[in-house]
Protein backbone atom coordinates (compact mmCIF):
# COMPACT_ATOMS: atom_id res chain seq x y z
CA UNK A 1 0.00 0.00 0.00
CA UNK A 2 1.14 3.12 -1.12
CA UNK A 3 2.02 5.98 2.14
CA UNK A 4 3.46 9.28 2.42
CA UNK A 5 6.78 9.03 1.66
CA UNK A 6 6.34 7.44 -1.29
CA UNK A 7 4.63 10.55 -2.65
CA UNK A 8 6.67 13.73 -3.76
CA UNK A 9 5.12 15.94 -1.26
CA UNK A 10 6.40 19.29 -0.94
CA UNK A 11 9.91 19.80 1.87
CA UNK A 12 7.87 21.22 4.30
CA UNK A 13 5.22 18.90 4.53
CA UNK A 14 7.45 16.14 5.26
CA UNK A 15 7.21 14.42 8.36
CA UNK A 16 3.99 16.44 9.28
CA UNK A 17 1.03 15.41 10.85
CA UNK A 18 -2.91 16.43 9.84
CA UNK A 19 -4.38 18.39 12.45
CA UNK A 20 -6.96 16.00 14.60
CA UNK A 21 -8.06 16.05 18.01
CA UNK A 22 -9.71 12.25 18.79
CA UNK A 23 -13.44 11.61 18.02
CA UNK A 24 -15.31 9.17 20.10
CA UNK A 25 -18.91 8.96 20.26
CA UNK A 26 -18.62 9.39 24.37
CA UNK A 27 -21.47 10.63 26.90
CA UNK A 28 -19.60 13.87 27.58
CA UNK A 29 -17.29 15.13 24.68
CA UNK A 30 -15.43 18.02 26.03
CA UNK A 31 -12.56 17.94 24.16
CA UNK A 32 -12.83 20.76 21.14
CA UNK A 33 -14.39 23.81 22.73
CA UNK A 34 -17.61 23.24 21.41
CA UNK A 35 -20.85 25.13 22.94
CA UNK A 36 -22.54 21.99 24.28
CA UNK A 37 -25.48 23.43 24.62
CA UNK A 38 -28.43 22.85 22.04
CA UNK A 39 -29.50 25.73 19.80
CA UNK A 40 -32.73 26.98 20.58
CA UNK A 41 -35.94 25.05 18.82
CA UNK A 42 -37.65 28.48 17.41
CA UNK A 43 -34.16 29.34 15.93
CA UNK A 44 -33.35 25.92 14.81
CA UNK A 45 -37.15 26.41 13.01
CA UNK A 46 -36.16 29.96 11.65
CA UNK A 47 -32.97 28.08 10.40
CA UNK A 48 -34.28 25.37 8.76
CA UNK A 49 -36.98 27.45 7.20
CA UNK A 50 -34.40 29.57 5.56
CA UNK A 51 -32.39 26.58 4.18
CA UNK A 52 -35.68 25.12 2.37
CA UNK A 53 -35.77 28.67 0.55
CA UNK A 54 -31.90 28.41 -0.09
CA UNK A 55 -32.37 24.92 -1.46
CA UNK A 56 -35.00 25.84 -4.57
CA UNK A 57 -32.30 27.90 -5.88
CA UNK A 58 -29.83 25.79 -5.58
CA UNK A 59 -29.56 25.39 -9.12
CA UNK A 60 -27.41 28.66 -9.07
CA UNK A 61 -24.47 29.22 -7.54
CA UNK A 62 -24.50 31.13 -4.81
CA UNK A 63 -23.85 35.09 -4.29
CA UNK A 64 -20.41 34.90 -4.68
CA UNK A 65 -20.03 37.88 -2.78
CA UNK A 66 -22.43 36.95 0.14
CA UNK A 67 -23.34 40.67 0.68
CA UNK A 68 -25.97 39.81 2.69
CA UNK A 69 -24.20 38.06 5.46
CA UNK A 70 -21.88 40.15 5.81
CA UNK A 71 -24.24 43.15 6.41
CA UNK A 72 -25.64 41.31 9.15
CA UNK A 73 -22.14 40.35 10.53
CA UNK A 74 -21.50 44.27 10.54
CA UNK A 75 -24.59 44.52 12.48
CA UNK A 76 -23.48 42.12 14.86
CA UNK A 77 -20.35 43.32 15.42
CA UNK A 78 -21.51 47.08 15.18
CA UNK A 79 -18.50 49.87 16.14
CA UNK A 80 -19.66 51.59 12.64
CA UNK A 81 -18.19 48.53 10.48
CA UNK A 82 -19.34 48.29 6.66
CA UNK A 83 -20.27 45.79 4.58
CA UNK A 84 -16.86 46.41 2.92
CA UNK A 85 -15.12 45.65 6.22
CA UNK A 86 -16.25 42.15 6.50
CA UNK A 87 -15.23 39.00 5.18
CA UNK A 88 -16.17 35.29 5.69
CA UNK A 89 -15.29 31.90 5.35
CA UNK A 90 -15.21 28.19 5.66
CA UNK A 91 -14.41 28.66 9.69
CA UNK A 92 -12.35 30.94 10.69
CA UNK A 93 -8.89 28.35 9.95
CA UNK A 94 -10.31 29.14 6.14
CA UNK A 95 -10.22 32.74 6.93
CA UNK A 96 -6.63 32.75 8.52
CA UNK A 97 -5.63 30.45 5.50
CA UNK A 98 -6.63 33.09 3.25
CA UNK A 99 -5.36 35.88 5.26
CA UNK A 100 -1.84 34.16 5.06
CA UNK A 101 -2.07 33.42 1.31
CA UNK A 102 -2.27 37.03 0.69
CA UNK A 103 -0.07 38.18 3.08
CA UNK A 104 2.60 35.58 3.88
CA UNK A 105 3.62 32.41 1.87
CA UNK A 106 7.28 31.73 0.27
CA UNK A 107 10.20 33.92 2.05
CA UNK A 108 7.28 35.36 4.53
CA UNK A 109 7.13 34.38 8.17
CA UNK A 110 4.32 34.23 10.36
CA UNK A 111 4.67 34.38 14.19
CA UNK A 112 2.78 33.79 17.42
CA UNK A 113 3.60 33.10 20.79
CA UNK A 114 3.27 29.88 22.65
CA UNK A 115 1.72 27.79 23.50
CA UNK A 116 -0.97 28.61 21.32
CA UNK A 117 -3.81 27.46 18.53
CA UNK A 118 -2.00 24.48 16.78
CA UNK A 119 -3.32 25.17 13.92
CA UNK A 120 -1.42 28.36 13.55
CA UNK A 121 1.54 26.40 12.22
CA UNK A 122 -0.11 24.06 10.33
CA UNK A 123 -1.08 26.99 8.53
CA UNK A 124 1.78 28.49 7.78
CA UNK A 125 3.12 24.92 6.44
CA UNK A 126 -0.15 24.69 4.18
CA UNK A 127 1.28 28.18 2.47
CA UNK A 128 5.09 27.81 2.54
CA UNK A 129 5.34 30.37 5.09
CA UNK A 130 7.86 30.16 7.64
CA UNK A 131 6.68 29.83 11.14
CA UNK A 132 8.28 31.91 14.00
CA UNK A 133 7.14 30.87 17.87
CA UNK A 134 7.76 33.19 20.64
CA UNK A 135 7.45 31.35 23.95
CA UNK A 136 4.71 32.93 26.19
CA UNK A 137 5.93 34.30 30.10
CA UNK A 138 5.48 31.34 32.95
CA UNK A 139 1.95 32.61 33.80
CA UNK A 140 1.31 33.10 29.63
CA UNK A 141 -0.18 36.48 30.12
CA UNK A 142 1.50 38.91 27.24
CA UNK A 143 2.77 41.74 28.17
CA UNK A 144 3.20 45.15 26.04
CA UNK A 145 7.21 45.12 26.42
CA UNK A 146 7.42 41.23 25.35
CA UNK A 147 5.78 40.99 22.58
CA UNK A 148 6.83 44.71 21.15
CA UNK A 149 10.50 43.28 21.75
CA UNK A 150 9.55 39.86 19.50
CA UNK A 151 8.39 41.40 16.84
CA UNK A 152 10.79 44.02 16.56
CA UNK A 153 13.38 41.39 16.47
CA UNK A 154 11.84 39.08 14.26
CA UNK A 155 9.78 41.34 11.86
CA UNK A 156 7.11 39.08 10.86
CA UNK A 157 5.21 39.72 7.65
CA UNK A 158 2.34 38.53 9.43
CA UNK A 159 1.53 37.99 13.67
CA UNK A 160 -1.08 36.56 15.69
CA UNK A 161 -2.66 37.06 18.90
CA UNK A 162 -5.08 34.96 20.13
CA UNK A 163 -6.98 36.25 23.08
CA UNK A 164 -8.54 34.96 24.62
CA UNK A 165 -5.76 32.34 23.86
CA UNK A 166 -6.00 28.66 22.85
CA UNK A 167 -5.25 26.29 24.81
CA UNK A 168 -4.66 28.58 27.35
CA UNK A 169 -7.50 30.74 28.04
CA UNK A 170 -5.30 34.11 29.08
CA UNK A 171 -7.02 36.76 28.33
CA UNK A 172 -5.79 39.48 25.96
CA UNK A 173 -4.64 43.38 26.66
CA UNK A 174 -5.86 46.60 24.82
CA UNK A 175 -2.40 47.83 25.13
CA UNK A 176 -0.63 44.30 24.10
CA UNK A 177 -2.36 44.69 20.83
CA UNK A 178 -1.71 48.22 20.65
CA UNK A 179 2.45 47.86 21.31
CA UNK A 180 2.00 44.93 18.97
CA UNK A 181 0.58 46.95 16.03
CA UNK A 182 3.57 49.29 16.66
CA UNK A 183 6.56 47.50 16.78
CA UNK A 184 6.25 46.15 12.97
CA UNK A 185 5.16 46.72 9.80
CA UNK A 186 3.29 43.60 9.05
CA UNK A 187 -0.34 42.60 9.24
CA UNK A 188 -1.55 41.80 13.04
CA UNK A 189 -3.99 39.39 13.31
CA UNK A 190 -6.28 39.43 16.56
CA UNK A 191 -7.68 36.22 16.67
CA UNK A 192 -11.15 36.01 18.77
CA UNK A 193 -12.43 32.83 18.46
CA UNK A 194 -13.67 32.58 22.08
CA UNK A 195 -14.35 36.81 22.49
CA UNK A 196 -18.22 36.58 23.29
CA UNK A 197 -17.09 34.54 26.70
CA UNK A 198 -14.64 37.32 27.54
CA UNK A 199 -17.10 39.91 28.79
CA UNK A 200 -14.91 42.08 30.87
CA UNK A 201 -12.51 42.99 27.54
CA UNK A 202 -13.83 45.09 24.54
CA UNK A 203 -13.55 43.45 21.36
CA UNK A 204 -10.05 44.38 19.05
CA UNK A 205 -12.90 46.02 16.72
CA UNK A 206 -12.78 48.93 18.30
CA UNK A 207 -9.50 49.64 17.26
CA UNK A 208 -9.31 49.17 13.67
CA UNK A 209 -10.32 52.85 12.70
CA UNK A 210 -7.24 54.73 11.44
CA UNK A 211 -4.85 50.99 11.54
CA UNK A 212 -5.07 48.96 7.95
CA UNK A 213 -2.91 46.32 8.72
CA UNK A 214 -5.34 45.32 12.03
CA UNK A 215 -7.59 42.39 11.14
CA UNK A 216 -9.90 40.48 13.85
CA UNK A 217 -11.03 37.29 12.95
CA UNK A 218 -13.95 35.97 14.87
CA UNK A 219 -16.31 32.18 14.21
CA UNK A 220 -19.64 30.96 15.01
CA UNK A 221 -18.43 27.72 16.13
CA UNK A 222 -18.55 28.57 20.17
CA UNK A 223 -20.57 30.83 21.82
CA UNK A 224 -23.09 30.87 18.57
CA UNK A 225 -23.27 26.50 19.25
CA UNK A 226 -22.38 26.81 15.30
CA UNK A 227 -19.76 23.96 14.63
CA UNK A 228 -21.08 21.85 12.53
CA UNK A 229 -21.96 25.02 10.16
CA UNK A 230 -18.37 26.40 9.85
CA UNK A 231 -18.85 30.14 9.66
CA UNK A 232 -16.12 31.84 10.69
CA UNK A 233 -15.45 35.84 9.97
CA UNK A 234 -13.26 38.61 10.02
CA UNK A 235 -13.61 42.51 10.40
CA UNK A 236 -10.88 44.66 8.98
CA UNK A 237 -9.58 47.70 6.44
CA UNK A 238 -11.96 47.37 3.30
CA UNK A 239 -8.49 47.43 1.44
CA UNK A 240 -7.86 43.69 3.05
CA UNK A 241 -11.38 42.03 2.30
CA UNK A 242 -10.11 43.33 -1.21
CA UNK A 243 -6.77 41.50 -1.00
CA UNK A 244 -8.68 38.21 0.40
CA UNK A 245 -10.70 38.39 -2.92
CA UNK A 246 -7.39 37.39 -4.81
CA UNK A 247 -6.67 34.11 -3.05
CA UNK A 248 -10.33 32.64 -2.34
CA UNK A 249 -11.64 29.91 -4.42
CA UNK A 250 -15.25 31.30 -6.75
CA UNK A 251 -18.13 30.95 -4.59
CA UNK A 252 -16.16 29.51 -1.75
CA UNK A 253 -19.47 29.69 1.01
CA UNK A 254 -22.64 27.90 0.16
CA UNK A 255 -25.92 29.29 -0.17
CA UNK A 256 -26.81 27.34 2.30
CA UNK A 257 -23.65 28.30 5.02
CA UNK A 258 -25.34 31.68 4.27
CA UNK A 259 -28.66 30.62 4.31
CA UNK A 260 -28.01 29.26 8.00
CA UNK A 261 -25.61 31.92 9.35
CA UNK A 262 -27.71 35.01 8.22
CA UNK A 263 -30.79 33.64 9.97
CA UNK A 264 -28.88 32.38 13.06
CA UNK A 265 -27.53 36.39 13.31
CA UNK A 266 -31.38 37.32 13.53
CA UNK A 267 -31.30 35.61 16.73
CA UNK A 268 -28.11 36.37 17.98
CA UNK A 269 -29.74 37.40 21.59
CA UNK A 270 -30.94 33.40 21.93
CA UNK A 271 -27.90 31.97 20.36
CA UNK A 272 -25.93 33.17 23.08
CA UNK A 273 -28.20 32.91 25.71
CA UNK A 274 -25.96 29.95 26.78
CA UNK A 275 -22.86 32.42 27.73
CA UNK A 276 -23.64 33.47 30.68
CA UNK A 277 -24.30 29.92 32.52
CA UNK A 278 -21.34 28.51 30.40
CA UNK A 279 -19.16 30.78 32.19
CA UNK A 280 -20.55 29.79 35.54
CA UNK A 281 -19.98 26.39 34.81
CA UNK A 282 -16.07 27.25 33.72
CA UNK A 283 -15.34 28.85 36.68
CA UNK A 284 -17.62 26.34 39.31
CA UNK A 285 -15.56 23.66 37.13
CA UNK A 286 -12.62 25.82 38.51
CA UNK A 287 -13.34 26.12 41.89
CA UNK A 288 -13.76 21.94 42.33
CA UNK A 289 -10.26 21.70 40.40
CA UNK A 290 -7.99 24.36 42.90
CA UNK A 291 -9.80 22.53 45.75
CA UNK A 292 -8.70 19.72 44.94
CA UNK A 293 -5.21 21.04 44.38
CA UNK A 294 -4.76 21.13 40.60
CA UNK A 295 -3.65 24.71 39.23
CA UNK A 296 -6.33 26.49 37.25
CA UNK A 297 -4.52 28.96 34.68
CA UNK A 298 -7.17 32.19 34.74
CA UNK A 299 -9.81 31.68 32.00
CA UNK A 300 -11.63 34.32 29.17
CA UNK A 301 -12.61 31.51 27.14
CA UNK A 302 -15.12 28.79 27.62
CA UNK A 303 -12.22 26.22 28.75
CA UNK A 304 -9.77 25.29 31.58
CA UNK A 305 -6.06 24.53 31.21
CA UNK A 306 -5.78 22.82 34.19
CA UNK A 307 -1.85 21.12 35.91
CA UNK A 308 -0.99 19.21 38.26
CA UNK A 309 -2.04 15.66 36.91
CA UNK A 310 0.80 13.45 37.45
CA UNK A 311 0.51 11.46 33.83
CA UNK A 312 -2.24 13.62 31.85
CA UNK A 313 -1.92 10.57 29.20
CA UNK A 314 -3.33 8.51 31.62
CA UNK A 315 -5.42 10.55 33.73
CA UNK A 316 -6.97 11.25 30.19
CA UNK A 317 -7.65 6.99 28.82
CA UNK A 318 -9.51 7.02 32.54
CA UNK A 319 -11.72 9.67 31.91
CA UNK A 320 -12.40 8.40 28.69
CA UNK A 321 -13.08 4.91 29.51
CA UNK A 322 -15.83 6.52 31.85
CA UNK A 323 -17.40 8.41 28.36
CA UNK A 324 -15.67 11.64 29.19
CA UNK A 325 -13.42 13.33 26.29
CA UNK A 326 -11.42 16.22 27.00
CA UNK A 327 -7.68 16.91 25.49
CA UNK A 328 -4.36 16.16 26.15
CA UNK A 329 -2.54 19.06 24.24
CA UNK A 330 0.97 17.24 25.57
CA UNK A 331 1.88 20.37 27.92
CA UNK A 332 3.69 18.73 30.83
CA UNK A 333 1.08 18.26 33.60
CA UNK A 334 -1.72 19.75 31.93
CA UNK A 335 -4.87 18.80 30.16
CA UNK A 336 -8.06 21.26 28.50
CA UNK A 337 -11.62 20.93 29.41
CA UNK A 338 -14.22 22.27 27.95
CA UNK A 339 -16.63 23.93 30.14
CA UNK A 340 -20.48 21.98 29.11
CA UNK A 341 -23.68 22.24 30.63
CA UNK A 342 -24.48 21.69 34.26
CA UNK A 343 -24.73 17.61 34.25
CA UNK A 344 -21.36 17.81 31.95
CA UNK A 345 -19.55 19.99 34.51
CA UNK A 346 -20.66 17.21 37.21
CA UNK A 347 -19.61 14.51 35.69
CA UNK A 348 -15.97 15.57 35.20
CA UNK A 349 -15.62 16.77 38.76
CA UNK A 350 -16.73 13.74 39.72
CA UNK A 351 -14.66 11.33 37.72
CA UNK A 352 -11.46 13.58 38.61
CA UNK A 353 -12.41 13.54 42.20
CA UNK A 354 -12.30 9.57 42.06
CA UNK A 355 -9.19 9.30 40.10
CA UNK A 356 -7.41 10.66 43.34
CA UNK A 357 -4.61 13.39 43.94
CA UNK A 358 -2.99 14.14 40.64
CA UNK A 359 -5.52 12.56 38.29
CA UNK A 360 -3.70 8.51 39.36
Amino acid sequence: MTSLSDLPLRDNLVGQEPYGAPQDAVPVSLNVNENTHPIPEHVAIDIVQSLARAVTGVNRYPDREFTELRSSLAGYLGHGLSVEQLWAANGSNEVLQQVLQAFAGPGRSLLSFTPTYSMYPLLASGTDTEWIAVERPAEYALTPEGVAEALREHQPDVAILCGPNNPTGTSLDREVILAAYDAFDGMLVVDEAYHEFDTERESAVSLLPGRHRLLVSRTMSKAFAFAGVRLGYLAADAAVVDALRLVRLPYHLSALTQAAATAAIRHADAMLATVADISAQRDRLADALTALGYVVHPSGANFLLVGGFTDPSATFEALRARGILIRNLSIPGHLRITAGTKAETSAVIEAITALGPGGA
